[in-house]
Parts: structure tokens; C-alpha cells; sequence
């Protein structure tokens, strides 16, 4: 071999070994900037624990349903059950029988098309209200994977990514059947479609509506859509269509606040004559959540309590119990959010506001 020769393959074999690491280089920046790669690692562990859950093997995903996976609820993990819900009962019992029970019991309801199980759920009604936490209480108390879908998740900056994350969404639903497809706030994502929409967004609302009269059609699909919403006037139509069953739920009327009331003190520090009927009845228009929000604050006073005990030189070891004069001073100095927001709207000193609210002011700008 010549001098000639063996500088060619001296540069031959440099030229490959060159070619070889740019390709490792390549590769590791690839897998470096994968957008999917951290969702892809939590929704492993996720679909392990799913699996052992259930006692089946590991499904198989795709890159797509790998990112829906990372927003799988484990219904073990959901602390809210139909007994931390207060009033309600006419609504949970009929949740249980149109909802629960074909998840739970589904050879119950293989017999015809009448009792095929519902594919669509709407609960609308005011903020505050106990909606979200009945979604979670149905996954809970029928045992299904809860697939909470954010509408972040299903944008991407890739054309034709959304179509596939939103398949992604049904195909994993499909391979971890029962499961429910939640929606919150569903009108922000389903809601009217009009000409100024963007072409995106449109393909992404026809590919799920596509997809869930697929599912409509399969009885044996043990998969269900619920969403939630305060505003139901804006959905699209062909949405209340594929959601047959709506509940309202509403403002608590005064049983029902009393029950509340008794669902938030319970296992809390207070004393035993609490009336809590007497705090229902001064809370006329509080939500679940207003209520919530107004025994917090009541159990801020016996703490107060104790530091100025404290400051007084007289020790403590700890808060005394929650008193119902603690719950009538909180009523009487706190105002629902609805209710402030009415009074500083319409408050003509609230300049700021009032103005914003006058469409005239303006006309001569």
C-alpha cells in the first residue's frame, strides 16, 4: 500500500468517525429540545401506577397521548366523595343512577339502546357551586380514570398537532376505559363558532365532536364526557346536542347551606350549639364556596384570641374553639364576591369603574 493509499484511508476512517459523532451529537440535541420529553417521563409513572391500580398490563401510548397522560387522575387520589358534598341530594342520586352505575355496573346495562349509558353530562350553573367538586366526586365513587383536559395542553404551534392531541385524548380514554373526559369550563373551549374563529381552533372543536359521535356510537365504550360551565348560553349547539343530560346546580337554599355548613365544621375545633340552621338563614345568596371562604375567616378570631391573651401576659396553649358568635361577626362584616362586585359597579363615586361602564363617555373621543 502506498504513501497515497494510506492517507485515504486514514482520511476515511476520519471522515466516518466525524459523521458518526455529528449523528450522536444530533440526536442528543434532538431528544434535549423534544417538547414531549418531561411529559413523556411523568406520564410513564403515571400509566405504571394506573396499571397497578387497575391489574393490568402497561398500555402502550403514543408521543400524543403521552402528553394527555401527564393530566390522568387517579380516582384513589380524589379526596372529594358525595358525602363531602352538602345538599345536592336530588342531583347526586340522579348522578348515581345516570352516571355511576353504568361505569360501575355496565352488564346492568347491555340489554337494548334504552339503558345505554349517557356519553355526555353538562352541570352549569353559578360560580361557587360545588360543579368541579361533583365531577371529581363522580370519578371518586364510580372508580373511573379521570382525564381532566386543559385546553393548554391541546395547543401546540405545530400545525395538525391540536387534531392529534385531541384523538389523543379519546384513544387514551379508550385504553383506560371506564374513564371520564372532563371539561372545565367548557364554553372557553366549545363554545360558539363563529367566522372570526381561527382556522385552528375550529379544526380542533370539528376533530372532537367528530370523535365523540364515535363514541356515542360504541355502547361498549365505558367513556364519558362531563363538563362544567357558569355560562351555557355559549355553548355551540352541536355541544348540547352530544350532552343530553344537564344539571343545574344552583345557589343552596337554606337547608342546603346548613348542610354545607355542617360538611365544612365537621372534624373542625367548634363548639356543640352551634345553630346551624340560625347561620343558614343570615347567609341568604352565599355559594358553597362564599360559605367556605366565611368559615375561614370566622376561624381567624380564636386566634386572635390567643395572641391577644398572649400580648396580655396570659399563656395559651391553643385556640380555643370556634364559636357561632364567630360565625355571625365573619357574616356580618364579609360580603360575597358577587355582591361587592355589584356595589362597586354600580356605586357612583367608584368613578374608575362606573365610566368604563358608560359607553357615551366616549362617543366624542
Amino acid at each position: 500500500m502506498g504513501v497515497s493509499d494510506a492517507r485515504f484511508l486514514q482520511d476515511l476512517v476520519l471522515y466516518a468517525a466525524s459523521a458518526a459523532l455529528s449523528c450522536l451529537v444530533l440526536v442528543a440535541g434532538l431528544r434535549h429540545l423534544d417538547p414531549n420529553k418531561a411529559a413523556g417521563k411523568k406520564a410513564l409513572e403515571q400509566k405504571k401506577e394506573i396499571a397497578k391500580r387497575l391489574g393490568r398490563p402497561l398500555i402502550q401510548t403514543s408521543p400524543y397521548e403521552d402528553v394527555i397522560a401527564c393530566d390522568v387522575i387517579n380516582p384513589d387520589h380524589i379526596d372529594v366523595e358525595f358525602d363531602s358534598i352538602g345538599g345536592l341530594e336530588h342531583i347526586k342520586q340522579a348522578l348515581y343512577e345516570l352516571v355511576i352505575l353504568p361505569l360501575r355496573r355496565p352488564e346492568l346495562f347491555a340489554c337494548g339502546k334504552l339503558l345505554s349509558p349517557q356519553k355526555g353530562v353538562l352541570l352549569y350553573g353559578p360560580p361557587g357551586t360545588g360543579k368541579t367538586m361533583l365531577a371529581k366526586a363522580i370519578a371518586k365513587e364510580s372508580g373511573a380514570v379521570f382525564i381532566n383536559v386543559r385546553i393548554s395542553n391541546l395547543m401546540s404551534k405545530w400545525f395538525g398537532d391540536a387534531q392529534k392531541l385531541v384523538a389523543a385524548v379519546f384513544s387514551l380514554a379508550h385504553k383506560l376505559q371506564p374513564a371520564i373526559i372532563f371539561i372545565d369550563e367548557v364554553d372557553s373551549f366549545l363554545g360558539q363558532r363563529r367566522t372570526t374563529d381561527h382556522e385552528a381552533m375550529t379544526n380542533m372543536k370539528t376533530e372532537f365532536m367528530a370523535l365523540w359521535d364515535g363514541f356515542t356510537t360504541d355502547q361498549n365504550a365505558r367513556v364519558m364526557v362531563l363538563a362544567a360551565t357558569n355560562r351555557p348560553s355559549e355553548l355551540d349547539e352541536a355541544i348540547l346536542r352530544r350532552l343530553p343530560q344537564a344539571f343545574e346546580i344552583g345557589i343552596p337554599d337554606r337547608s342546603e347551606r346548613a348542610k354545607i355548613l355542617k360538611v365544612i365544621l365537621k372534624g373542625e375545633r367548634i363548639e356543640e350549639n352551634i345553630d346551624y340552621d340560625h347561620i343558614a338563614s343570615i347567609c341568604e345568596g352565599y355559594t358553597g364556596s362564599d360559605l367556605l371562604e366565611l368559615c375561614k375567616q370566622a376561624a381567624y378570631y380564636p386566634v386572635r384570641d390567643l395572641l391577644d391573651d398572649e400580648n396580655n401576659g396570659r399563656r395559651a396553649q391553643n385556640p380555643r374553639p370556634l364559636r357561632q358568635s364567630d360565625l355571625e361577626k365573619a357574616q356580618s362584616i364579609s360580603k360575597t364576591s358577587k355582591v361587592a362586585r355589584n356595589e362597586y359597579e354600580f356605586n357612583p363615586q367608584s368613578t374608575a369603574w362606573s365610566r368604563s361602564r358608560q359607553p357615551d363617555d366616549y362617543q366624542d373621543l
